[in-house]
């Protein structure tokens, strides 16, 4: 109830995941008598699809501490609980991204052997794409808990991306084992010692360049690097139209390159990556992009599905007790 673009976007989302999906059930959680209005007149009468009503909403200025402890009866709140009580297999939200970790982490509880959660996300690479976590759920962590990241991440893009054992990296100042701080070397050292494919250190300028297919690092840094990159992006657009229209034969060049630039506007598609997933939770939750519009959330209900098919919070159980075995 509370994305940017309001409620319609994600009925229509739902509409195309139930037409994609043969086998999905969804539960559309919100103001009971706006969701039916929604409903019947995109999704018409398609048994596959409930509503279940909440009589609040959280909205993107409320303190997570504060919804978490007022606002019981949110759609966020009664979403999660539906994990909770085994209705849903998982729980996709556009909403507040500090209320929906405070919540879910609550109500879901941690799964054994991890202390905090993170954020992963699936962003654009060079031969593919690269998940990157934590993007903001802890802005200090320790060295165990960023060996925790790469072990939630490995099973993540294991699943996601359909890859055996995929390369971690540790996001650093430098390549070097002396470069860093001492909780990213300790980290460094665990993921040395472990059964992880860990392939060192990576820097900033290296997170796209397709040398490692999970990148950890803090919540403050990586959340400080996706602001970064999302701004960069922006200003390259903003140069290439600049570029593009400030003449007459500026114009003319660029009606030749439109399908060029078509193409490069499709494979940078930002909502192709909506969805990230809030790891360590005994529970699946997938937070999409508060200004997602339908084709994005839509994306972000696939990820979902992709980790219900493979039991995500199960796999990353089982590595844990692996690796402390």
């Amino acid at each position: 109830m509370s994305g940017d673009l309001g409620a319609e976007s994600v009925v229509r989302a739902a509409a195309a995941s139930l037409d994609k999906h043969a086998d999905l059930e969804l539960i559309v959680v919100g103001d009971a008598a706006a969701l039916t209005d929604l409903t019947t007149r995109i999704v018409g009468n398609e048994a596959r699809l409930s509503i279940r009503p909440a009589s609040e909403i959280v909205v993107m200025t409320d303190e997570p501490a504060e919804a978490l402890r007022k606002k019981k009866d949110s759609s966020m709140r009664v979403a999660i609980n539906a994990v909770k009580e085994g209705a849903a297999h998982a729980c996709v939200s556009a909403g507040n991204t500090g209320a929906l970790m405070a919540t879910a982490k609550f109500v879901l509880k941690m799964l054994p052997g991890i202390s905090r959660p993170a954020i992963i996300a699936e962003l654009p690479a060079i031969g593919g794409s690269v998940h990157m976590l934590d993007l903001g759920a802890n802005t200090v962590s320790t060295a165990e808990q960023l060996f925790q990241f790469a072990v939630m991440g490995s099973i993540v893009t294991e699943d996601i991306r359909e890859l055996e054992r995929p390369r971690v990296a540790l996001l650093n100042i430098g390549v070097e084992d002396t470069k860093g701080h001492d909780t990213v070397r300790d980290a460094a050292a665990m993921l040395n010692a472990s059964g992880l494919n860990y392939v060192g250190y990576i820097e900033g300028n290296e997170i796209f360049s397709g040398k490692a297919d999970v990148v950890v690092t803090d919540g403050f840094t990586g959340n400080v690097a996706l602001k970064t990159m999302e701004g960069t992006v922006g200003l390259a657009a903003h140069f290439l139209r600049r570029a593009f229209t400030r003449d007459i034969f500026a114009r003319f060049q660029a009606l030749l390159a439109r399908p060029v630039l078509r193409n490069l506007s499709v494979s940078m598609d930002s909502r192709k990556y909506n969805g990230a997933s809030l790891v360590g939770l005994n529970g699946i939750v997938i937070k999409s992009h508060g200004s997602a519009d339908s084709f994005a959330f839509q994306h972000a209900i696939d990820t979902a599905l992709v980790e219900i098919k493979n039991q995500v919070p199960l796999q990353i159980g089982n590595l844990l007790e692996r690796e402390a075995a």
